[in-house]
């Protein structure tokens, strides 16, 4: 089966790549768990580690605790950063956020973010990341940035999609949106050592995680479309 779609193949046995697309890993490195690192994952961590470049003790706000999100999440934590917030509608992922290393969590249903993480930085956080695909969400990871403060957009949206923010806030205080594909990764240098990370135990993918047998496709797509799973993986016969 061929397919190019976002050059990547889907639900086949066999794949025609590239050679430079193809990426060795440890022989003893768990297949069946690594799938979800060249798209969603790599995308959030490379956010991190790449496209943003965040420090430790420096801080961030992510909105959507999806994978993507939650990889970021990670990462954060793997760079020392602080303090952390996580924003979402979703109180089972927030409470999986805690435990991955949120520093705070906000419920976007009846908390304001942006307030909160003005709380906590004073003017503002040094970074946010906007994962949920939401121009709402947009416009709130933008006004919770601080002086010089970097929003990194990766959540998907379709082609059109407008979103607006405060003129004066960005001009003012020298705010930079950054668009960011794939995390700007270079996967075979990524995938390895996201691969290592997990290997330590300091980037617990495990946790984002589900499998499914091929044959219930159906169930886990209905179930990430519902929320109830954040990263599903299907193994093939």
């Amino acid at each position: 089966m061929r397919s190019h779609f976002f050059g990547q193949s889907s639900f086949a046995t066999r794949a025609i790549v590239p050679a430079a697309n193809i990426v060795k890993v440890p022989d003893d490195a768990p297949l069946d768990l690594l799938g979800p690192l060249g798209c969603g994952v790599q995308t959030g961590a490379g956010a991190i580690f790449n496209s943003l470049k965040v420090s430790a003790g420096q801080s961030l706000a992510i909105w959507g605790a999806g994978a993507v999100g939650l990889s970021a999440l990670m990462a954060a934590v793997v760079v020392g950063a602080y303090p952390i917030f996580m924003v979402d509608r979703n109180s089972e992922r927030l409470k999986l956020a805690s435990e991955l290393g949120a520093t705070f969590t906000c419920d976007a249903t009846s908390e304001d973010a942006v307030a909160q993480i003005r709380a906590e930085c004073g003017l503002g956080a040094n970074f946010s990341i906007e994962a949920a695909g939401s121009p709402a969400a947009l416009k709130q990871a933008v006004a919770a940035l601080g002086p010089l403060g970097v929003c990194g957009m990766v959540g998907g949206v379709g082609a059109g999609t407008e979103a607006s923010f405060d003129w004066q806030h960005v001009q003012l205080h020298g705010i930079a949106l950054r668009g960011i594909i794939e995390g700007d990764s270079t996967p075979s240098e990524m995938i390895p050592m996201l691969i290592e990370l997990h290997r330590r135990g300091r980037f617990p993918l495990e946790k984002i995680v589900r499998y499914y047998d091929f044959v219930d496709i159906d169930t886990a797509f209905a179930d990430a479309a519902s929320g109830a799973v954040i990263k599903p993986i299907l193994r093939m016969p």
